[in-house]
């Protein structure tokens, strides 16, 4: 026991010895373990660097470059595409789905949900969301016979009936989209606003299927009116 202690004290001194106390100062260079954070093997900007045939460190974009957040139309609206162009950052309803202190619902005035914004709600929601949520929407997607748990069915009450007490209005559906919530990542980064806000749609007009067939022209003659945008009683 007695060289335990010993053993004990002498691994204490060291470790302080190399370490120093919390708070010390030293002006003599620090041991490092891991350094690859300080020293990384990457090209800084604004720096010479004779990797590269001109001898400098930062590069200029490669043609076709897009900045973040801005998206281009890929078809005109004379042939049935939907207008995809400007930034997405911003506080407003339109790009952040809070109105005030709330979530909003509805659609914002910037967006027309129309035949074509729909067709394009529908392709962005069979190519990013229908893998968990399933095409339909009932949360039973591919990923859910993997064990995934808790995928949001979009037919139960929280998800579509306004008197729901956890009712989910149209922001908090842009919020999550957006930025993730729980084991769904961000998508932020791959839908442009106006396309989250068509998914959005998509996902309403599925809601509707449910309740009245395809057929009642009530279902597509809602889908062409736009809800005004209001304040949800849920944040």
């Amino acid at each position: 026991m007695r060289y335990f202690f010993l053993a004990y004290i002498l691994a204490a001194v060291l470790i302080v010895g190399f370490a120093g106390f919390r708070g010390s100062r030293f002006t003599h260079t620090p041991i490092e373990i891991f350094d690859d954070m300080d020293h990384q093997a990457k090209v800084k900007p604004q720096l010479t660097n004779y990797f590269f045939a001109d001898g400098s460190g930062g590069r200029k974009p490669v043609v076709g470059t897009i900045p973040m957040g801005l998206s281009l139309a890929t078809k005109p609206a004379a042939d049935g595409g939907v207008d995809l162009a400007g930034y997405s950052h911003g506080s407003d309803y339109y790009n952040s789905g809070i109105i005030g202190d709330f979530y909003g619902d509805g659609f914002p005035e910037q967006v027309v949900v129309n035949e074509a914004f729909l067709r394009m709600g529908r392709e962005r929601y069979d190519i990013y969301c229908s893998r968990c949520h399933a095409e339909s929407g009932n949360g039973a997607g591919v990923l859910a016979n993997y064990g995934v748990p808790n995928i949001a069915n979009f037919h139960t009450p929280p998800f579509h009936d306004p008197k729901d007490p956890a009712y989910r209005p149209n922001g908090s559906f842009f919020e999550t989209i957006t930025k993730g919530k729980g084991l769904m990542g961000s998508y932020g980064a791959n839908l442009s606003v106006q396309e989250r806000w068509a998914v959005i749609a998509w996902v309403r007009a599925l809601q509707l299927s449910r309740s009245a067939p395809l057929s009642d022209p009530a279902v597509s003659a809602a889908w062409h009116k736009v809800k005004p945008a209001s304040a949800a009683a849920t944040k």
